[in-house]
């Protein structure tokens, strides 16, 4: 396994979901139910623990990831492209759906939370086949 890719791959996905919770930041609250402070922000927003898990996640898709496109013969960067993104939208999405139609949590937070799986896997296959 080339360890500086996963690790690559890992910081981007988890840099891009910064952003993107950043910016759906209100809505995925709401969507999820977190219980916000006085300050706007998540009540356990000042924890690290959440923050650790989905790098440590982030590491555990992307060495997966790294894994599957050498058995697939993946090694171009469009090919990177579009599976990452297939795997995102048709693998983690789908799970993400299921875990949150059972929980009964809006259509919305799958959406907000399929949509950086999505395209989270996307930047990983990207950053996968670069080097």
């Amino acid at each position: 396994m080339e360890y500086v890719n996963v690790l690559a791959a890992a910081i981007a996905s988890f840099a891009f979901g910064a952003v993107w919770y950043m910016v759906l930041a209100k809505p995925w609250m709401a969507a999820s139910g977190v219980e916000v402070g006085d300050d706007g922000r998540p009540a356990n927003s000042a924890s690290p623990t959440a923050y650790i898990i989905a790098l440590i996640a982030a590491v555990l898709v992307a060495g997966m990831m790294r894994h599957v496109f050498e058995l697939a013969g993946i090694t171009t960067i469009s090919k990177g492209i579009i599976g990452g993104f297939g795997l995102g939208l048709f693998i983690a999405t789908p799970w993400i759906a299921t875990n949150n139609a059972f929980g009964g949590r809006p259509m919305t937070l799958s959406v907000i939370d399929g949509g950086y799986a999505t395209i989270g896997c996307t930047i990983m296959g990207l950053v996968l086949t670069l080097f």
